[in-house]
């Protein structure tokens, strides 16, 4: 007997009736989703989502009486429903996107998706493979809501929309879970992530020490005006240096480099140590930047003394390049299924038999340190 597939029911808010028209047939060319209501602004798209339940909801940010923010704060807080933000490609619009994300939204999706584009029918194809994979995951993303919001309500410190302290004049970091030293020479950590990823690497890379004696490389699909509020915020958040990568950054003990949105960051080295190439090739990779361009480039570069940490994400980037870091005699660690907004980065690193550790989101930085 065939299974009947539940339909997957979308809600989607934005004060513009061409966004409205456009996402929803998009949404509605794949027969298992429906959208099944559309709202103008937060204020009846809060009510909206109230009525009539649906399994995942499409948010404008920049709406009148009341904006995007506002409507998935108070989505959240009552009954959390898989929200994904619709971004404007602009700096602004990367911000209110970031908040938006560490407030409990899944993923973004960028406006000009809904424009003529030569990428069209794969981004498409991309657009609905998430939404119905986070609608499968539906239980568990909103149980970890439910347990972010639980945090919030027990913090006694300032809300996330007022000014962040910085880690440098904070004071120290709550100290990592103490855990076996392990006997194995790391020279670099390159990170992948997607889906999910900010929040996810904000759980991370805060919680590295000022004196990590490494370098980290990050590859994590956002466009490029995203990447560099990313890194911007990362750092005022960390004790580590934080930055978006240009071409000949040095990779030193301490600092972190993002692989610039819409290019490539692959990993040279030389006498004088390891710097940061970006450019545009491969230029046939789907992604860029690509998570299996930075692996394969540090496999080779550093070899066995390369650690390779993939966090949640849709597809199987990543996993090419880190069986090469394998081959060569590096570390795995992979974020585990329960705590990935989408399960897939890691799950396919962690099929093929190449991870050592698989690990929640705030146990990566802590099997991290066990190397130093």
């Amino acid at each position: 007997m065939t299974l009947i597939q539940k339909e997957i029911k979308v809600l989607v808010v934005d004060d513009s009736a061409f966004m409205r028209k456009a996402l929803s047939m998009m949404l509605e060319s794949d027969p298992a989703i429906k959208v099944i209501g559309t709202a103008r602004d937060g204020e009846e798209g809060v009510e909206m989502a109230r009525r009539l339940k649906p399994d995942l909801v499409t948010m404008d940010i920049e709406m009148p009486r009341m904006d995007g923010l506002a409507a998935l704060r108070e989505i959240m807080k009552t009954d959390p429903i898989p929200v994904m933000m619709v971004s404007s490609l602009t700096t602004d619009g990367a911000s209110a996107t970031l908040d938006a994300l560490e407030m409990g939204a899944v993923d973004f999706i960028p406006k000009q998706l809904s424009y003529v584009s030569l990428d069209i029918v794969k981004i498409k194809e991309d657009l609905l493979a998430k939404i119905k994979d986070i609608a499968r995951r539906k239980g568990v993303l909103m149980a970890q809501a439910r347990r972010a919001n639980f945090a919030r309500l027990s913090d006694t410190r300032k809300p996330a929309d007022v000014s962040r302290p910085s880690r440098r004049t904070a004071g120290p970091a709550a100290p990592l879970r103490p855990l076996r030293k392990r006997r194995h020479l790391v020279g670099i950590i390159a990170i992948g992530s997607s889906t999910g990823g900010p929040p996810a690497l904000q759980a991370v890379i805060p919680r590295l020490p000022r004196n990590l004696p490494v370098g980290v490389v990050i590859a994590q699909h956002m466009p490029a005006t995203f990447t560099q509020s990313m890194a911007e915020r990362l750092n005022t958040l960390s004790e580590v240096s934080v930055k978006e990568a240009v071409d000949g950054d040095r990779i030193e003990p301490g600092t972190v480099l993002v692989a610039p949105g819409g290019r490539q960051m692959t990993v040279k080295r030389s006498s004088r140590g390891a710097h940061a190439v970006i450019s545009d090739k491969p230029a046939d990779a789907l992604y860029r930047p690509c998570v299996d361009v930075l692996m394969n480039s540090v496999a080779d570069s550093h070899g066995a003394a390369t650690m390779g940490v993939i966090l949640t994400g849709m597809g199987n980037n990543g996993v090419i390049g880190l069986q090469a870091v394998k081959t060569k005699g590096g570390v795995i660690i992979a974020q585990n299924e329960e705590t990935c907004v989408v399960y897939g980065m890691p799950r396919a690193a962690i099929e093929a038999g190449i991870t050592d550790h698989i690990v929640s989101i705030d146990s990566v930085a802590d099997e991290v340190m066990t190397y130093f």
